[in-house]
């Protein structure tokens, strides 16, 4: 990242953090929490709970779709994780409360998301993000992620659920086919020397296995199995499954877990609220597969959050990479 870059990155999340008012952060730090209504079984609740997000306190546009703030040059933004996030928090209430209002915010995500669906250079179908966002280097607008793939699915096979209107699920099709595809002709996974199967949360070479955004992602590839008995996104599901296995020692530090395999020689420590998710997101895991492993590790990682050493040791750790690489 350039000198200049670098200044108006720290300019601007300086005043996200500091600067009195909504930003971007207030939809995203929440308390990472599973949702104990959801089913492992049928397309019921989304499986962690997005009840304060659907609540969003922040802008929203003259559709009334959630905007977040991200200060500085980037603004007001649509982000598709965020408005799938939205759109599933009030599909759950929807079905806590029978709300008729929780039940047309639900719906009106799911119809941003069919009418977003747009082609990128290689004609697989995506949810762009239209601006600039640091991550490492800066990933210039358009970019697509699978992370905001998965959601987007989970959120869509649920309407189809609820209203049986075809847009919805021919909406979901056609982003699933951008997990049939490798990164470099337009899709969402990477297939590493090992053979092990990865969904990309942001698209770049070498790519770096974000661990929440693949775990999210594969949600959405179980969603879409469970919605339509696809024999494809039930294998896909059950090759990210043995990924995962295979590989949670790597985001293992010993006192923290990590954020992505950046490859860096200072790795990207999760920050608290990411480390907490991941413990959230691997006892999901054990609930949809039943495997052992991923709970052993969700019991690990959260005796690490206990310790105040551990902690304080995470967070000098993060700091240093931040003031290496951002």
């Amino acid at each position: 990242m350039s000198f200049a870059s670098r200044l108006q990155y720290y300019r601007r999340i300086f005043s996200a953090y500091l600067v009195p008012g909504e930003s971007q952060l207030t939809f995203w730090h929440d308390t990472p929490q599973a949702n104990p209504n959801a089913t492992t079984d049928k397309l019921g609740e989304y499986y962690m709970d997005f009840e304060a997000k659907a609540d969003y306190p922040g802008h929203y546009d003259s559709h009334g779709i959630p905007m977040l703030d991200y200060r500085g040059k980037i603004g007001r933004q649509y982000n598709p994780i965020a408005i799938a996030q939205w759109g599933l928090g009030n599909h759950d209430l929807f079905h806590r409360t029978a709300s008729d209002e929780r039940k047309e915010k639900f719906l009106r995500a799911s119809d941003w998301f069919c009418t977003h669906l747009e082609q990128n250079r290689w004609g697989v179908w995506i949810w762009n993000h239209h601006f600039d966002w640091e991550y490492r280097d800066t990933l210039k607008a358009p970019w697509y992620s699978g992370l905001a793939q998965g959601q987007g699915i989970s959120l869509l096979v649920r309407a189809h659920r609820e209203t049986g209107k075809p847009d919805y699920i021919h909406a979901a099709e056609r982003a699933f086919t951008s997990f049939l595809m490798p990164t470099e002709e337009g899709g969402v996974t990477f297939t590493d020397e090992h053979g092990d199967l990865w969904f990309e949360e942001y698209i770049v070479s070498p790519p770096t296995h974000i661990l929440n955004g693949f775990i999210w992602a594969a949600w959405g590839i179980y969603d879409y199995f469970v919605a339509t008995a696809d024999p494809t996104a039930q294998g896909l599901f059950h090759r990210a499954v043995k990924t995962l296995l295979e590989n949670l020692e790597r985001y293992d530090l010993g006192f923290w877990s990590l954020y992505e395999q950046s490859g860096t020689q200072l790795k990207m420590v999760a920050s608290p609220l990411y480390h907490r998710l991941h413990i959230v997101q691997l006892r999901v895991m054990h609930r949809l597969t039943g495997e052992d492993r991923f709970a052993r590790f969700a019991d690990r990682w959260e005796s690490y959050g206990r310790s105040r050493t551990k902690r304080t040791r995470a967070l000098c750790y993060k700091t240093a990479f931040k003031l290496a690489y951002y």
